[in-house]
């Protein structure tokens, strides 16, 4: 399916909650979902989100998602209602004015951003999120007692990038909770970290904005050095295994960049 087309059946079913469609269009970026689009209704504005009603790791997501929005007001957009079929699941979220941040060096995103940072650590861990551990970083430890310290009770996005962090004029938000889980709270910052260097910033420039991260301070500095570790081994084994996908070598860069930095300050 062309997921920039909305399908007979999938309008019929969001129709008794959108009324009738003025107008829709869908976002530049996010490819995780079947259907993504913002939709101008009789009933209001929305932003929907939906997947093939297929058992697998679509489908746990936006389930998923579902669950955690109430626990994370008002730092996510409202899910305003949700419907399913045998076809389609669909969230449909309130639209919200902001514009994916800027991580590129020199950006005046920062103080923002670290503010969205802080509001994910001091966001109560759900009760949903009791039994979602955190363990996909796991396999690439080193081993089973370094995978620990991956380990925690603290709330996780866990999909920390440019585009799920939205900025505006009267509000910001951290959007496609996806993956929420629980787990140690450096994990958000510490991919705020590697987006950063992959952004184009030095590891220590990266590093000194994420100093303002109350979970980063309080980190104990060999999980984070096991954590960039792990993405580095991540990274590697994903753009071997497709190495037409550019990003992924370029994510692997700037990992191993991240892991020489550490290992410098260690050395030093």
């Amino acid at each position: 399916m062309n997921r920039r087309l909305l399908s007979p059946d999938l309008l019929d079913m969001i129709s008794p909650f959108t009324g009738g469609i003025a107008g829709s269009w869908v976002p530049h970026r996010g490819f995780s979902s079947d259907v993504l689009a913002f939709i101008d209704g009789s009933h209001g504005r929305f932003f929907i989100k939906g997947v093939r009603n297929r058992a697998g790791g679509r489908r746990d997501s936006i389930v998923r998602e579902r669950l955690i929005n109430e626990a994370v007001q008002p730092l996510s957009p409202r899910l305003l209602w949700h419907v399913e079929s045998d076809q389609w699941i669909v969230l449909g979220f309130e639209q919200v004015d902001g514009e994916p941040s800027v991580f590129t060096a020199g950006s005046k995103d920062g103080p923002a951003i670290v503010d969205l940072m802080n509001r994910i650590a001091s966001t109560p861990l759900p009760e949903v999120a009791q039994d979602w551990p955190e363990t996909r970083w796991n396999r690439f430890a080193a081993d089973a007692e370094e995978a620990k310290l991956f380990a925690g009770d603290s709330l996780v996005h866990g999909d920390i990038n440019p585009s799920n962090l939205l900025l505006g004029e009267d509000g910001s938000w951290v959007v496609d909770w996806a993956w929420p889980t629980r787990g140690s709270a450096f994990i958000d910052p510490a991919l705020l970290v590697l987006q950063l260097i992959s952004a184009g910033q030095l590891p220590e420039d990266a590093e000194a904005w994420v100093s303002r991260c109350d979970a980063w301070t309080e980190a104990d500095p060999w999980g984070i050095d096991a954590f960039a570790m792990a993405n580095l081994r991540l990274y590697r084994k994903r753009a071997k295994r497709f190495p037409e996908q550019a990003w992924l070598r370029a994510m692997e860069a700037s990992a191993q960049e991240w892991v020489d930095h550490r290992r410098g300050d260690r050395d030093g």
